[in-house]
């Protein structure tokens, strides 16, 4: 299996999704694709299934932000102070989906720790939520609002929220590696009274965390984009191929450089 590195860095909502959309439709049975990107202007994703009325798009068009759908579930999510990854693998006898959602989390969590050895205090979430019930709530249309099983979190708060679709023979799955706090906004823009946006706002405060949070300072990304990069090759047994205008570090030549690892 071939395996490539994207580091597509700042886009559109509507340009991440097809991007993801477009690595999906021309990847190859032998090759398999893990992009990092951003989001310029700051975009709300809702899930495939999710309606455009649970959103005030009046309030959000008029304060910059996209609106778009992902092409896969989960809920909506407000992308801001975050890093973007995506994982586009062709479905084989070696792993099942719920294998590959395995396996790309303990990848992010390599990747945070090797960013910063505090962060190795991220756990996998073992408990799956009953999203029929949930989806009835008030804070059924929001993505952090709750941990599913596999899902990246931090002293019981949600870090990571994913999402994975098998589409034809190909997996994708992307999700959110929180950073700053601007997400904790997202209520804001639901199509709910002041009183459901209060209480929704304060369950993201109490439900989610952030990596500025975490180590009381500002991210990194570049840094932690080559951390990521890492943690995948490691926990994954691979090399990915170096493409054109791509920075590439190896695993050895990194790690000798951090102190904390001699």
């Amino acid at each position: 299996m071939i395996w490539h590195f994207i580091d597509s860095g700042f886009d559109t909502g509507e340009h991440n999704m097809q991007f993801d959309l477009h690595l999906v439709q021309s990847c190859n049975p032998d090759e398999a694709f893990f992009r990092i990107y951003r989001w310029q202007p700051f975009c709300i994703s809702l899930g495939a299934n999710q309606s455009f009325n649970d959103i005030n798009l009046d309030r959000a068009v008029g304060d910059g932000i996209d609106v778009v759908k992902r092409p896969t579930g989960g809920r909506a999510i407000l992308h801001a102070e975050e890093l973007t990854y995506s994982v586009v693998l062709p479905l084989n006898h070696q792993f099942s989906p719920r294998e590959i959602y395995f396996k790309i989390s303990a990848a992010l969590m390599r990747g945070l720790e090797i960013y910063n050895p505090l962060l190795a205090k991220s756990e996998l979430e073992n408990y799956q939520p009953n999203f029929p019930k949930l989806l009835e709530e008030p804070s059924g249309v929001l993505c952090f609002a709750s941990t599913a099983r596999n899902e990246v979190k931090f002293n019981g708060k949600k870090l990571i929220g994913s999402a994975q679709r098998k589409l034809s023979n190909v997996v994708l799955q992307h999700g959110s590696i929180l950073c700053g706090t601007v997400h904790q906004n997202f209520p804001k823009y639901l199509n709910s009274d002041e009183s459901t946006k209060e209480q929704l706002r304060i369950e993201l405060t109490e439900k989610t965390t952030e990596i500025e949070t975490i180590l009381g300072e500002k991210t990194d990304y570049e840094k932690l984009k080559t951390c990521l990069m890492i943690g995948f090759e490691l926990e994954w047994q691979i090399r990915f191929e170096k493409n054109p205008g791509q920075s590439y570090f190896a695993p050895a030549q990194y790690l000798l450089n951090q102190q904390h690892f001699l």
